[in-house]
């Protein structure tokens, strides 16, 4: 039987963000030996769960074939820790994920130099221009730009790294074969294009619990980076929780320093206050804290050129109902009729490209 059966048992099992998975596969380092115990009626170790060993008792890696074939006929890649290709950062993680399934280019996932890049969902001007700046600067020096394809600065990190035709990699907290936002389906389909990766947890059609699921993704974007970048996030948020996990991890942070005004620099300049966190005001900070060689990208941003048949459907629709009038989001819903989250994931794309213009008090006119 294929060995492959035996580890997705093993996930099912376990579930996702096991905090024991580690400890168990140093006594068990072959998920077939323990089905043979299992099936022999010997008892488990100690760290496994009650629930968990009644899912072992219940499930049998061979029930788990239909998955399997279903995955190798869409394309999607299914990776466990015996697999060569298995990202060798996130190994050694005492909670390392016994399953990941891959779309793209697996191959990105080892031997290359991994800076993750974090921030809010609702970024300023700034923290925008500074997320595109530097991720582009350290794609453009061979970095790989790992985020978590969400709205806001995990975008940015994405689509920066594509403008610099680099690879990039993304962890999802939803099934393998699901985009959220759904407006990201572009820049997913372009970073796979260029030999990306996209990686989950959850198999394909996921349908178990949804609640902590992108905060267990969030350790993954830690595991796999060699430093953790925040480019702009407050006091209270997720953003905080991959700083977190990466300290725990023993990855260094850094952060971009804010206005004290903006609460959403609130977060960065707790950390470089609290020294959590390197102070992160050039590509440069990065990458000598990498050892990587090379010139100190100058941080002078470059704005990608717009054209309006590269837009996501949600940002045409958007930047058609703009104008010389300064506009909420709540008003541009209604205008489009599009759902809430795609016109502000629209609004951050048109600001990435200078399409849209942000006023005060929340509105957004067109500047082209």
């Amino acid at each position: 039987m294929d060995r492959t059966l035996y580890w997705l048992w093993l996930a099912e099992a376990l579930g996702s963000a096991c905090r024991y998975t580690g400890e168990l596969l140093a006594e068990w380092p072959d998920p077939r030996d323990l089905d043979r115990a299992v099936r022999a009626g010997q008892p488990l170790p100690a760290c496994v769960s009650p629930k968990a060993a009644e899912k072992l008792r219940a499930v049998r890696p061979e029930h788990l074939r239909g998955l399997l074939d279903y995955c190798s006929g869409c394309g999607i890649a299914v990776l466990t820790p015996q697999d060569p290709q298995y990202p060798d950062r996130l190994r050694d993680l005492p909670d390392l994920p016994p399953v990941l399934y891959v779309t793209g280019d697996p191959a990105c996932l080892n031997g290359r130099r991994y800076v993750g890049m974090v921030g809010t969902r609702r970024p300023t001007r700034y923290g925008t221009n500074a997320c595109h700046d530097l991720s582009l600067a350290l794609a453009q020096q061979g970095v790989v730009i790992v985020s978590g394809l969400a709205d806001g600065l995990d975008g940015v990190g994405h689509r920066a790294a594509v403008e610099a035709g680099a690879p990039t990699v993304a962890f999802l907290g939803t099934a393998i074969n699901r985009t959220y936002p759904a407006a990201n389906k572009p820049l997913r389909a372009e970073l796979e294009r260029l030999g990306g990766a996209v990686v989950s947890e959850y198999p394909p059609d996921y349908t178990g619990k949804a609640t902590g699921t992108f905060l267990a993704r969030n350790r993954l974007i830690a595991g796999l980076s060699e430093a953790v970048c925040v480019a702009e996030a407050r006091a209270r948020s997720g953003t905080m929780n991959t700083v977190e996990h990466a300290e725990r991890y023993g990855r260094p942070v850094f952060a971009v320093p804010g206005s004290i005004y903006s609460a959403t620099s609130e977060g960065t300049n707790e950390l470089l206050r609290t020294h959590r966190a390197e102070p992160l005001c050039r590509a440069g900070d990065i990458l000598q804290a990498l050892g990587m060689t090379g010139r100190d990208p100058d941080p002078v941003r470059r704005t990608p050129a717009f054209r309006p048949q590269d837009l996501s459907p949600g940002a045409r629709a958007v930047l058609a109902a703009l104008g010389p009038a300064p506009q909420t989001a709540d008003e541009l819903v209604n205008a489009t009729g599009l759902p809430v989250q795609t016109v502000l994931a629209a609004l951050t794309e048109l600001e990435i490209l200078d399409a849209a213009a942000p006023q005060p008090g929340g509105r957004y006119t067109a500047a082209v």
